[in-house]
């Protein structure tokens, strides 16, 4: 097998991001996503057949390991990291998103938005009862975060799109990975999740996203994404605090 092959050669393993729900490793060319849930990557296989968007090829898959070919370039940036990227490589990826939007519904179901009331309340009663986040702090992003909490027109969203799941090449999109939180969702949530820490380029992805959206709903669920995100990210080994993550992207809501 030439798969086989090829990983025998490889000398190194890197490991890209671990922790005790699931594990993504690089070794050469190959990408291999390890995951106890099988329904993830359930998901995760029939989002990228469906989607219009390039994603990266399937090699093959044996549960729990599914191995993906990388993409060439590079990743659209890193939260917390400034972006060398382009103006026309962010308007790109806002291109990428409208077009993933305008495509048929994927068949399974999203979040709805009871659960997502019920979820957010729970989240912020317990950053402040344990004390990570001051009360304040927690509240005035509370407030924010409502301005999400609406009916929207389902569009087939991505349901992760950082900007470290874009990768581009000269500019052009070469393909979008992690796609296990894919689904029946809000375009808004999107494209808040590619513009998170990243509010300078904002305009950049709205001008290739080609329509008017709400600027105060992508700000709300900067604060709502980042209110649900810090506890997970805390038990997974992962720091919130550090400069321009997500309890940065709190405070700028100040």
């Amino acid at each position: 097998m030439v798969i086989s092959a090829t990983l025998a050669d490889v000398e190194e393993v890197e490991v890209v991001v671990a922790h005790h729900e699931r594990a993504t490793l690089r070794v050469g060319d190959v990408f291999l996503k390890i995951d106890a849930d099988q329904t993830r990557t359930d998901v995760e296989v029939e989002a990228m057949t469906l989607a219009p968007i390039p994603t990266p090829e399937i090699l093959w898959r044996k549960p729990p390991v599914l191995a993906l070919a990388a993409l060439p370039g590079t990743a659209l940036g890193r939260l917390g990291e400034p972006s060398t990227a382009s103006s026309a490589a962010w308007a790109a990826a806002g291109a990428a998103a409208r077009m993933l939007h305008d495509a048929p519904l994927p068949p399974w179901p999203g979040r709805r938005l009871d659960e997502l009331a019920s979820r957010l309340d729970g989240e912020c009663q317990w950053l402040i009862t344990n004390g990570v986040l001051p009360a304040d702090l927690v509240t005035r992003n509370r407030r924010v975060a409502e301005a999400a909490l609406r009916p929207w027109a389902p569009v087939f969203t991505h349901g992760d799109l950082q900007i470290a799941h874009v990768f581009l090449d000269d500019d052009e999109i070469t393909g979008v990975v992690d796609w296990s939180e894919a689904g029946q969702g809000d375009a808004l949530y999107d494209l808040a999740s590619l513009t998170l820490g990243h509010e300078e380029h904002l305009g950049d992805v709205v001008a290739g996203y080609g329509t008017d959206v709400d600027l105060d709903v992508i700000r709300a669920w900067w604060s709502l994404r980042s209110l649900l995100a810090i506890r997970w990210l805390v038990e997974h080994g992962f720091d919130p605090s550090a400069p321009g993550c997500e309890v940065d992207v709190l405070k700028s809501r100040m």
